[in-house]
């Protein structure tokens, strides 16, 4: 078989391709390349007018610092307690959502699927006022559990948007033969369906506990005492073990600490993810 050349047309097409993946990969990664470095290096190389891309040495005394600081490694088991207990408060609520949303005909469903799409829309300081309220009478503030009530409102409906597609896409006549061998339409949910909907659970679980590790404006506000204080507050407010204003390296080893148990999740659950965003896209 005679192998066909490209065109002068079809070359500057792929070259063009290729550019345009060079300069996304340098324009994404490039930031997260600068914070390694950067938490490399001490903070007289940092304030160098000529700073150098790569690090002259390998200095790992900022790491130390960091996990050296007891309000920092505080701060990473309350931002996992809240993060883990946000995502499954927004599964849960969330699955029943969507298998109602989905499958269930009842008047009003979608005035009530396009309310739970409507409250993504609402930036978090316009309810900052009200629920501040809320978490003052029920005594919870300035506590871990004032957090876990108030991160689903920003985790739970994206997930029951989401996982209502999910559920409506799933054929029907599989509900049908598990209610006709008697199965209670509970067990039809939860061991004929839910199982199903695993790559989407998995993303937009995900998605929901990396929502809630970044969060900032709602940790300030309800969770700011010391031993309370979540990553994002605890990097702001970050003072280093020497007496200085900003300790820049610190700060950034800081925020490569924080951002590898996201990679890590990314990597474990890449398929589940790579199934729960292609799901649906070809139907048969």
């Amino acid at each position: 078989m005679i192998k066909q050349k490209n065109t002068p047309g079809q070359l500057l097409g792929k070259g063009l391709f290729w550019f345009l993946v060079i300069l996304i990969l340098l324009y994404t990664l490039f930031p997260f390349y600068w914070a390694i470095t950067s938490s490399l290096k001490t903070e007289n190389q940092i304030i160098r007018p000529l700073n150098s891309v790569l690090p002259p040495n390998l200095n790992l005394q900022n790491f130390r610092a960091v996990f050296q600081n007891p309000g920092f490694t505080g701060a990473l088991a309350n931002s996992a307690f809240v993060s883990v207990s946000s995502v499954l408060v927004a599964l849960v609520v969330g699955s029943f959502a969507a298998y109602a949303l989905g499958r269930i005909q009842f008047r009003g469903r979608t005035v009530m699927l396009y309310l739970v799409l409507a409250m993504t829309i609402f930036p978090q300081i316009s309810i900052l006022s009200g629920l501040f309220a809320i978490v003052r009478d029920l005594g919870v503030f300035q506590s871990l559990s004032a957090l876990v009530l108030t991160y689903p409102l920003l985790t739970l409906p994206f997930t029951a948007w989401t996982l209502t597609t999910f559920f409506r896409q799933l054929p029907g006549e599989l509900e049908q033969a598990a209610l006709v061998d008697g199965a209670t339409p509970f067990q039809t949910f939860y061991m004929i369906l839910l199982p199903l909907t695993a790559p989407a659970m998995v993303t937009t679980g995900l998605l929901a506990f990396i929502s809630a590790w970044n969060e900032y404006l709602f940790a300030l506000t309800f969770a700011n005492f010391p031993d309370v204080r979540t990553v994002p507050v605890a990097i702001a407010l970050f003072s280093g073990q020497v007496a200085r204003q900003e300790p820049i390296a610190e700060i950034m080893a800081a925020s490569v600490v924080v951002t590898i148990p996201l990679i890590a999740l990314v990597l474990i659950f890449q398929r589940r993810i790579v199934e729960g965003l292609t799901a649906g896209a070809v139907k048969g």
